[in-house]
């Protein structure tokens, strides 16, 4: 892959930022253009991709929780406030848990296809 940005002074910047995503690949620079080669990955590599997808995973549905959570937690406050009734709230929380469940199958989904497509060899 080559990479040749607009702007040729953000080539260390962007050096830079390959190097500390971490994804195993090293940057070659000849100040005008980067290039990244990409080996065909080893059983061992996908592997690592693979934990490193479940951990990315488990970010996204803990971010989902914390908005579910944030709701609730906005509509509980109506609630003491008297602006919506118990009812309500119930109705509300029960339709931002099926949202919720929703997304964190999306998710699950995504992933599992995902994990398939990298260990396939």
């Amino acid at each position: 892959m080559v990479i040749q940005p607009w702007d040729a002074t953000i080539l260390p910047e962007i050096e830079k930022a390959i190097n500390k995503s971490d994804i195993g690949i090293n940057p070659q620079s000849d100040g005008k253009v980067i290039r990244l080669n990409f080996p065909t990955p080893t059983e061992e590599r996908r592997k690592e991709l693979v934990k490193g997808l479940y951990k990315k995973s488990e970010n996204a549905k803990v971010q989902i929780r914390t908005i579910r959570r944030d709701a609730i937690d906005v509509f509980k406050d109506q609630k003491k406030k008297s602006e919506i009734t118990e009812d309500d709230l119930k109705l509300l929380e029960t339709d931002i848990q099926k949202l919720t469940d929703v997304k964190i199958k999306k998710i699950d989904d995504i992933t599992a296809n995902k994990e398939k497509d990298i260990l396939e060899v």
